[in-house]
């Protein structure tokens, strides 16, 4: 399963991780010692401090 996977990138250090989802438009959103954060149909995806300044435009993906 994916969820696995990405858990197991977080335990070796990954700080951000995205799944996501198009066929319902969803994206879970993974940061070290936190819960997922589930968005539905969000617009963009932000490189957050891992990545600052990046941004995903998901129209792309929709």
């Amino acid at each position: 399963m994916v969820q696995t996977k990405i858990q197991e990138y977080m335990i070796s250090g990954v700080r951000l991780g995205w799944l996501i989802h198009p066929q319902t438009r969803q994206v879970e959103i993974y940061r070290q010692g936190q819960a997922p954060e589930v968005l539905t149909n969000p617009t963009y995806l932000s490189g957050e401090t891992v990545l600052p300044g990046f941004e995903l435009n998901l129209a792309l993906v929709w």
